[in-house]
């Protein structure tokens, strides 16, 4: 009895793995340091260790399973999301964080038939708010939070 092999999952698994060690290898004699004074070689470390388990979890599975086909390929999510990613990046500092936060989830909304417009604006002005308490009040970076001449 022959297996078959889930070729995508193996080779995206090996892929990962390679990506991985070519970062730890690149990363080498850079500093590590600890959790609490962290070196310039802490975070690229510690995030191709973490590609490394999914490699591994990847590469598993497509030994271990056979291919169960790739879904159908559709165009609206491929120009939603990075719109969605435009469209922030091009707002944020034009039209404040708040805005910038609400169009950018209404755009990505799009990707779906799924979605509601009513749950979008909720979610949208959640997520902007959220985004405003945790970025502007809660770490200080120095983004606007509304368009520079809306008040004032």
């Amino acid at each position: 009895m022959s297996r078959r092999i889930d070729w995508p999952d193996l080779l995206l698994g090996l892929f990962l793995l390679l990506v991985a060690t070519g970062t730890l290898v690149a990363t080498r004699k850079l500093g590590v340091g600890t959790a609490a004074n962290m070196g310039p070689g802490y975070m690229p470390r510690v995030i191709a260790i973490a590609v490394i388990l999914f490699g591994l979890f990847f590469t598993g599975r497509g030994l271990l399973r056979s291919h169960l086909g790739i879904a159908q390929v559709h165009l609206r999510p491929l120009l939603a999301i990075p719109l969605a990613v435009a469209l922030f990046s091009l707002l944020v500092e034009v039209a404040g964080l708040a805005v910038a936060s609400l169009i950018t989830i209404l755009a990505a909304a799009y990707a779906t038939h799924e979605v509601r417009a009513r749950e979008a604006v909720i979610f949208g002005v959640v997520i902007a708010a959220a985004s405003v308490l945790l970025f502007v009040k809660v770490l200080s970076l120095p983004l606007p939070i509304w368009p520079p001449d809306l008040f004032g």
